[in-house]
């Protein structure tokens, strides 16, 4: 009888390695484990956020309607429930948009692992502009547009026809412009990286101006109210944020060919 044990062809074979990822590379239950810690962690972060402005919501509602009430107009409540559910919602949003960061941050900590170096020295300051731009968008919505809007609107009243404007279309009326300047603040930055990436050329952009405008118009008219004047105003920044951002996408595509011919004259003196 043969004893295995002792054959040296058995011994000299190699222990088989683990099945954990030992070289620092992570599995997908890893990944999904990740995955639930960052769900986990948003969802805590929205929630206590929710739970600390709900208790200053009357006074963060008093602010949300000031527009109105500058002016002398009262918001009312049609139904029992309309102002505790519009509180809610307040409180909602307005958690999600402290904690916006921290959110993102956490996305960003979870996709880290699979981007290179170089991808790494991108995203993280177009992280930090995109959340920087969206929140100027917002404040530019609640400071500028929101106040003129309501005004206007209501300089269509008369002695016999005044307003009674409900809180809850109210709020979903401001909520949908603020929303809608956060999101089209982002413009400059999808500019720049298209054109960072070769997709559209900046000077091509600025001979197409009026096909953006047009654009711009069926945007505007699409996410403001059913009125020319929302319109405009929403129509009038934007256009100007487009041909900002294409003379900031011209001057940096500029510098960009500059680098590379001072680049090939390096090799060629090489």
């Amino acid at each position: 009888m043969i004893d295995g044990t002792n054959d040296p062809d058995q011994s000299s074979l190699p222990e088989p390695e683990p099945s954990t990822a030992s070289d620092g590379q992570m599995t997908l239950l890893d990944h999904l484990e990740e995955l639930r810690s960052v769900l986990i962690h948003t969802s805590i972060a929205v929630g206590v956020a929710s739970i600390g402005c709900w208790f200053l919501s009357s006074p963060l509602l008093d602010l949300l309607v000031k527009p109105l009430t500058a002016s002398g107009n009262m918001v009312y409540f049609s139904q029992p429930v309309e102002a505790f559910m519009t509180r809610m919602k307040l409180a909602v949003v307005l958690g999600l948009f402290l904690v916006l960061p921290f959110v993102l941050l956490r996305v960003y900590r979870f996709v880290l692992p699979g981007l290179y170096a170089k991808e790494r020295k991108v995203v993280t300051p177009l992280l930090i502009v995109s959340v920087g731009l969206f929140y100027l968008g917002v404040a530019f919505a609640y400071v500028v547009l929101i106040p003129k809007v309501m005004a206007f609107m209501l300089n269509y009243a008369t002695t016999y026809m005044q307003p009674l404007i409900g809180i809850g279309p109210y709020f979903a009326f401001v909520a949908k412009l603020c929303l809608a300047f956060g999101l089209v603040f982002e413009l400059p930055l999808v500019i720049l990286i298209l054109s960072h990436l070769g997709l559209v050329k900046p000077r091509t952009l600025l001979k197409s101006w009026r096909y953006a405008l047009l654009a711009i118009v069926v945007m505007s008219a699409m996410l403001t109210p059913p009125d020319v004047f929302s319109q405009l105003v929403m129509a009038g920044p934007v256009m100007l944020l487009y041909l900002g951002s294409v003379g900031v996408a011209i001057v940096v595509d500029r510098r960009k060919d500059h680098e590379e011919d001072q680049g090939e004259l390096h090799e060629d003196d090489d």
